[in-house]
Order: structure tokens, then C-alpha cells, then sequence
């Protein structure tokens, strides 16, 4: 559509331009009859517009005189070939035939060749369109529950009708009337005895009651409701057979009823098994400038990924408007999932619509009944007096004992999160112990919370899914702590026993590995390490000053050592609380045994670092040239003789020192990369034992339909259809098509996701160009900070923790349960010496 003369009508002109491509579609594409009326007024206002909006201007003088301009033209450019032709037509009549005739054959051609054009493309693509327009409007779309019943025996379709030719069959009721059953559907008859309201019901399904869809097995189609599904089923046969004298085509979309006692329902999106109300790690979680950096450029790169795509979803070639039956897709979902309680319900309450003939009860039955009343009777006195007096002593007991644990654990987590400025590293952002202290704690407090929500389920319909997550949430980390916790006492049971074995190895490694492995690499660098001639003096030097600290530090060991055995019996006691703990704090003695390795590295880079930027800053003085701290930059700059003099001889000196400084820089750099990698593996396994999906891969690979990952069409072959449809000519059916609705059970990636999350992260900061330049440079390469580590064993947590008193009043709510009818003890009938017998429906019986 192109711009108006005037801007100020560009809005009138596309409203216009927008109504006309509507109506010329409709009549001329769909055949349907409308009239032009709209369009015509909107027309008239845009020539209003555009009419005062070049008088304005000034500019209808201006065409007027383009329009005399152009008459002028058209008169010039005919008259001369007029003027060329006239003798020839004066000498010879058959020059004006030939003349006239080829001034007549152009257009002629020209309106053959549109002509079959049109014929040829446009109007059997018009019919085309206009056959398949009727196609889809005749359409009949039947959800059909897989497993109901099939009998020859004649009964009412029950369901939801979303629309005219959309329905969602829930069960067929037998040997009642239709119309008793809609009656009763609308005043909610069949509800009355349930356990819950049906309002929740009819909010999630989208419609304020159930309908009579139609009828199963009947004789004739006639008779039915020209609205109403006429459905044959049999027993032989694997599909129902439907009919509808409003359908020209139905499709037969078969499902599965998910089964909501098991916890089983579909879902269009993937089931999320961690919590979704972090925006991205913990708030008290600070890292350095770098990391910051760096996540702050991976958000930005996200958000503008983001937004491109929206931009490529408004560019779309094809931008299909969503339909009612599109839109519908979430309400048959939840359709779906209340399908099978819905259709016991239905079933249970069936005889509800019945006559209920009575019969009184006769002798026997009555001292039976009495019987079993005063024996049930006592047992309700008994349950009365321990669920109303005794248990709810119990409770608030508990509950006061789980409070005061609470103030304990609030009071731990405090210290743990405890900063001395805004941005210091806090006490479990250093110790991997108080980080598995500080996870556990976290754990503690939301278990309450967790235990409330999964409670109120009880208070509500099965097929309500909004709780399910949590429920594996919570199950998978009671699961896990209770394995974590078994794992523990088999280890700590071990590590008890065998301290001495124990503390001897842990010994024997150090002294191997952080003492005589750095003894001897040291003294094979203070040589001629592979050839490589160093600088004897500064290796020398160097050497004696790292074998006098590695002495003093294997020194200090020696004087640990008699403690050794007790700290390793505190490890295995503390195994009694997960292996997850003695795992943590191996971790933090490893950090702790090689302090002096992580010296020896800070030195030997600052000392290698400082080497390389002062002859980078002596080369720029080669090329007349400075680096300006102020402006970042390089600018020229002219130095005296005397500078250039020196600037070379201490160029020379530390470029023949850089080699000596380089292999005692990468000796202490590889030391340090392995054990940054074993603490990698160790807090690896912390996240394993505290987030590994158990649970729910075992419920993958039990009951896949508990874990939804979307839904999917499958068009299934209609040979058998067919081969069921040529034995009974007497049913009249449109041409149907079978489609089978799946559950996606979520992909084994989906359950694992935060773990390549996390291997990415671990790629990107150890394995990147970043970090490989900051080895070659010896700047300092910072381990993965915890934020960005620990965020997998965060998921399950939520980002903000409940207060104590959230707590408090949470567990202390009572839930609104479904209210049984109390127990009422019936009247006993007395003996017939005297007593008078009540009156009953049933028949009085004598004995001999």
C-alpha cells in the first residue's frame, strides 16, 4: 500500500486500503456475499481529507494546470503519426483497413492473453479456495478418550462442547435419557456429592457446565439432533465411528486420560524441575569485576538475541492469524487432564437420575447392622479422642521443637551470609564446608514451606497439576539428602575406623607431591633444565628461595602431623551428615595443605608480569613511542641519548633473565591448574549429590507420562477404519481422518540441563582465550567463582527464603479438607417382647 498525496491522510487511506483488500477477498476468494458500504464511506472521508489538504497547500491549481499540460501532450504525440498517415490513406483504402486493423489487434491480443490467464490460473485457484473454505467449515473435530468403553449397548456422549463442530468427549452414560441428562448437567446434579466444588472445574475447562454431546448405538440418525454426535461403537471394533448431519468431514483425535491419582497430566510446555523465580543466581552472591563483566556482556548478548528474534516474528512472510480452534488448545489440555476424574464422577452419580426404589431392612440385616454400628462406634470414639485431644498436642510440640530449629538454623545462616563491607566475599563464599552448611540450612527452611504446599493438595481436586513440580522438587531432594546421608555414614563409618591408615596416606601424599615433587622440579630448574641454558645466578637464587620456604612449610606439616588422625576422625564424624560434608572439607583441605604452592604461583607471576610490561614499555621506547596512562593510547615521544642508552641495557638484561623467570613462572602455574582442576572434580560431586535429578529419573524411566515435555499429533492409517466402515451400510458418515494426541515424555537433555549448563561455565572460564592470555601475560587466573558454580545446586532453592514467622503462620494454617459427614449412630429397633417394631418397605418374616 503506498503513502497518500498527503500525511495527514495516511491513516484515513490505510483504514481504506485495509477494508477493500478485506472485502475484495471475501467476495471474490471465499465467495462470500457482502456489500461495499464501509469501504464506500471510508472512501468518501479520505477524498474529503486529501481534497482539503491540497487546498491548504495550494496544490489543486497546480494539477489542474498538469492536467491541461497533459492534453496538450497527448495531442502533440498523436497528431504527428495522424498527420504521417493520412496520405496513405487518401491514395489507397486498403492503408486505412490495415491501418484500422492494426490499431484494433493489439488490444485484442492483449485481452485474449489475460483472458486465458485468468481462466487457466485464477479462477480454478478461486474455486480451489472456495471448495477448501467449505471443507474447513464443515469440519468436525471429536476428542475421543481411548479408553472408554465399547459395547453395543445404546447410551448418552457426555463431554464439553468448545463449539459447533468442536467437541471433547469425557464418557457415555447408559440407560438414561438425554435430555434428563442435560437437565441435570446444567443444575449440577451430579456434583453434589463430591468431594470438592466443580467451580474450579469449569474455570479451568472454560465453559460454566458440561453438555450432552450426543448418542451411542442409537437405531436411527433421524431422530437425533441435527447438533448431536451420533457415535457407533462395538467391541470388535478398535475406533468409534462418528457422525454428525452438521459435519462434512470429521476428525477423530484419539488421547489417552492422564490418570491424576498417579500424578500423571500433559502439558503444552516442558515440566520445570527447578524453581523459576531466580532471574538469574543469588542475590548475596557477589563475584569479581572480571566475572561481573562478563556475565553483564552474556545478558546483554541474550536480550539482543531476544529481541532480533521478535523482530524476526513480525517480519514473517506468513503471519497466520491463530483461529478459535488454535486458542482453544490450553482449555482441551486441562479438558484432558480432568477427563478421568471427571468421568468417574459422571459414572458414580449416574443412578442419581433414576427412580431409587427403598426397601426396609429386614430382621437379620438390622442386628447385623447394629452390630457393625456399635463396633464402628467405638472405634470413632477412639480415633475422636486421639485426632482431637492427643494430636494436637503431638503437633504443636513438633511444631514448637521444628520453630526453634528454625531460630537456630536463621542464626548459622546469618553468620555464613555475614559481609563486613558490601562486595567482601562472605564466609561460605570462601569455605566449600560453609557453602554445604549454608545449602543445608537453606533446605531446611524451605522443607516446611514445601511440606504446606504439597498438604493443601489434599484440599482440592486431583487433576488440579499446579503442585506437581513441587512435588518432585521435593520428594527429589528428600531423596537425595536420605541417599546423601546413607553414602555418609558408610564413609564415615570407614574414615572412623582406619584414621590412622588414613592419616598416614593423606601424609604420604603430601610429603610426595607438595614437598619433594616441588623439591626436585625446583633443583632440576636451577640447572640446565632440558638443555634450556638459564641464567645461574637469578635460578639459583630463585631456587634457594623457594626450597627455603617449601623447608619451613614441611616443617610446620611435621609439627601437624600427631593431629592429623583427629582431624581425620572429625571428617568421618561429620560423614554422619552426608558424604556431601567430609567431600566439602577435603575440599577446603586441599586449599588449606597447598597455601604454599598458591604463594610460590602469586609470586612467580607478579614477577614474570612485571617483566614482561617493563620490556613492552622499553620496546615502545625503541620506537620513539610511550603509552599514555591518562588516555589509554599510544603517542610518539622523542627521548635523549642517555634514555635510549639505558633503555637498551635493560632491555638486554631482562630479555636474557625472561627465560629463567618463565619455567619457574610455568612450573608453579601447572601445579597450581591441577589442583584448581581437583577442586573443579570436588565440587562437581557436591553438585551431584546435592541436585542430581533422582527422583525424577526414576519416574522417567517408571511412568514417563508424570513428566510431561509437550504434546504431539500423530495421523494414524485408516485402512482398519474403512475395512469397519464397509460392514454396516446402514451408518451414514463423512470422510474422517484418525489423529492420535501424544504426551512427550521430557528428554533425558531437559533433566540434565543445568549439568551441561555448568560444564559450559567451567568451559568458558578455564578453557577460554581470556584465560589463555592471562597465563601467557602471568596475569592472574581467579578459579570459577561460586556464584557461577554453586548456581546448579541453587535452582531448587528459592531466591528469596521464607521468614521465620512465614514459617510459623504456614504451618499453623489450617487447610480447608473436604468435609466428611459425621458418624451417627442409628437408632437400634427393639426386641418384639414389648417393643414396638418401626415401620419398613420390607416383608416381615416368620419363623417356625
Amino acid at each position: 500500500m503506498s503513502a497518500s498525496l498527503a500525511p495527514e491522510c495516511n491513516e484515513v487511506k490505510e483504514r481504506y486500503d485495509t477494508c477493500f483488500l478485506k472485502w475484495y477477498s471475501e467476495k471474490y476468494l471465499r465467495g462470500a456475499e457482502k456489500d461495499n458500504k464501509e469501504c464506500a464511506g471510508l472512501f468518501n472521508e479520505y477524498q474529503k481529507c486529501l481534497s482539503l489538504a491540497l487546498k491548504d497547500r495550494g496544490i489543486d491549481k497546480l494539477l489542474d494546470e498538469a492536467r491541461e499540460d497533459n492534453k496538450e501532450n497527448d495531442v502533440r504525440l498523436t497528431a504527428p503519426r495522424i498527420t504521417l498517415y493520412a496520405p496513405l490513406l487518401d491514395r489507397d483504402p486498403r492503408h486505412l483497413r490495415r491501418w484500422l486493423h492494426h490499431r484494433a489487434l493489439g488490444p485484442a491480443r492483449g485481452l485474449v492473453v489475460l483472458t486465458v490467464i485468468f481462466i487457466t490460473i485464477f479462477v480454478p485457484v478461486a474455486l480451489l479456495a472456495r471448495g477448501e473454505t467449505r471443507l474447513h467449515d464443515g469440519l468436525m473435530r471429536v476428542f475421543w478418550p481411548t479408553d472408554i468403553r465399547r459395547s453395543d449397548r445404546a447410551g448418552v456422549v457426555v463431554g464439553w462442547r468448545n463449539s459447533t463442530l468442536d467437541v471433547f468427549v469425557v464418557t457415555i452414560l447408559e440407560y438414561v435419557d438425554a435430555h434428563n441428562v442435560e437437565f441435570h448437567l446444567k443444575s449440577g446434579t451430579f456434583f453434589r456429592s463430591g468431594p470438592h466444588s466443580p467451580n474450579r472445574i469449569y474455570d479451568l475447562c472454560g465453559h460454566s457446565s458440561m453438555h450432552v454431546l450426543g448418542v451411542a448405538n442409537v437405531a436411527s440418525q433421524t431422530e437425533v439432533d441435527p447438533s448431536w454426535v451420533c457415535a457407533k461403537t462395538s467391541a470388535n471394533s478398535q475406533y468409534p465411528r462418528i457422525a454428525c448431519a452438521k459435519a462434512s468431514s470429521v476428525q477423530l483425535i484419539l488421547y489417552d486420560r492422564p490418570h491424576p491419582k498417579g500424578m500423571q497430566y500433559i502439558s503444552l510446555n516442558p515440566i520445570a524441575l527447578a524453581l523459576g523465580d531466580k532471574g538469574s543466581f543469588p542475590d548475596d552472591v557477589t563475584s569479581g569485576e572480571d566475572d561481573s563483566a562478563e556475565a553483564k556482556h552474556a545478558a546483554a548478548n541474550k536480550e539482543n538475541r531476544r529481541k532480533l528474534m521478535e523482530k524476526l516474528k513480525q517480519h514473517s512472510i506468513i503471519k497466520r492469524v491463530p483461529s478459535a480452534r488454535d486458542k482453544a488448545l490450553p482449555k482441551i489440555v486441562n479438558q484432558v487432564n480432568w477427563s478421568w476424574e471427571l468421568e468417574q464422577v459422571l459414572q458414580q452419580n449416574v443412578g442419581r437420575l433414576g427412580p431409587r426404589p427403598k426397601r426396609g431392612l429386614s430382621v437379620s440385616e438390622r442386628v447385623v447392622e447394629s452390630a457393625t454400628t456399635m463396633r464402628n462406634y467405638v472405634l470413632v470414639q477412639l480415633w475422636t479422642l486421639l485426632s482431637v485431644y492427643l494430636f494436637p498436642i503431638v503437633q504443636q510440640a513438633f511444631i514448637l521443637v521444628l520453630f526453634f530449629h528454625r531460630v537456630l538454623a536463621e542464626i548459622l545462616l546469618i553468620i555464613l551470609e555475614f559481609r563486613a563491607k558490601p562486595g567482601y566475599a562472605a564466609l561460605k563464599d570462601i569455605s566449600a564446608t560453609a557453602q554445604q552448611i549454608e545449602i543445608r540450612l537453606q533446605q531446611f527452611c524451605y522443607w516446611p514451606m514445601q511440606y504446606v504446599t504439597l498438604r493443601q493438595r489434599k484440599a482440592n481436586w486431583a487433576s488440579v497439576t499446579t503442585s506437581h513440580p513441587d512435588y518432585i522438587r521435593f520428594y527429589n531432594s528428600l531423596w537425595l539428602v536420605a541417599n546423601d546421608v546413607i553414602i555418609g555414614m558408610a564413609m564415615g563409618s570407614y574414615i572412623i575406623e582406619h584414621k590412622e591408615w588414613v592419616a598416614d596416606q593423606i601424609r604420604d601424599l603430601l610429603r610426595v607431591y607438595t614437598v619433594e615433587a616441588l623439591q626436585s622440579g625446583i633443583s632440576w630448574l636451577m640447572g640446565w633444565p632440558a638443555g634450556l641454558k638459564l641464567n645461574g645466578e637469578l635460578a639459583a637464587f630463585l631456587g634457594d628461595l623457594f626450597l627455603w620456604v617449601i623447608d619451613y612449610w614441611s616443617s610446620c606439616i611435621e609439627a601437624l602431623s600427631p593431629a592429623l588422625p583427629h582431624i581425620i576422625w572429625f571428617v568421618g564424624f561429620s560423614s554422619f551428615a552426608g558424604a556431601s560434608m567430609p567431600i566439602a572439607m577435603f575440599s577446603d583441605l586441599l586449599s588449606v595443605l597447598t597455601v604454599h604452592i598458591y604463594s610460590f604461583y602469586l609470586a612467580s607471576a607478579r614477577i614474570y608480569h612485571w617483566q614482561l610490561t617493563i620490556l613492552r614499555s622499553l620496546f615502545h621506547l625503541f620506537r620513539g613511542k610511550k603509552h599514555n596512562v591518562l588516555r589509554n593510547r599510544i603517542d610518539s615521544c622523542d627521548y635523549d641519548l642517555d634514555q635510549l642508552l639505558v633503555g637498551t641495557i635493560l632491555f638486554t638484561l631482562l630479555f636474557f633473565l625472561l627465560p629463567t623467570v618463565m619455567v619457574f613462572y610455568l612450573n608453579f602455574a601447572i601445579a597450581r591448574m591441577i589442583i584448581i582442576s581437583m577442586k573443579a572434580g570436588f565440587d562437581t560431586l557436591l553438585s551431584c549429590l546435592n541436585h542430581f535429578p533422582l527422583f525424577a529419573l526414576m519416574l522417567r524411566l517408571k511412568d514417563p507420562s508424570r513428566l510431561p515435555g509437550g504434546i504431539r499429533f500423530e495421523l494414524r492409517d485408516t485402512h482398519a477404519y474403512k475395512l469397519s466402515d464397509a460392514n454396516d451400510k446402514n451408518f451414514n458418515e463423512p470422510p474422517t481422518s484418525i489423529i492420535y494426541l501424544k504426551c512427550i515424555p521430557l528428554p533425558f537433555r531437559a533433566m540434565f540441563h543445568q549439568y551441561f549448563q555448568l560444564a559450559h561455565r567451567i568451559r568458558k572460564h578455564y578453557l577460554s582465550p581470556r584465560v589463555l592470555l592471562c597465563l601467557i601475560t602471568g596475569q592472574f587466573v581467579p578459579p570459577i567463582n561460586r556464584k557461577n558454580l554453586y548456581s546448579l545446586q541453587y535452582s531448587m532453592l528459592p531466591a528469596k527464603r521464607a521468614t521465620m514467622w512465614e514459617m510459623w503462620r504456614a504451618v499453623n494454617t489450617e487447610i480447608d479438607f473436604p468435609q466428611k459427614k459425621p458418624f451417627q449412630l442409628p437408632n437400634i429397633p427393639q426386641l418384639q417382647n414389648g417393643g414396638k417394631r418401626p415401620a419398613g418397605f420390607g416383608r416381615a418374616r416368620s419363623y417356625a
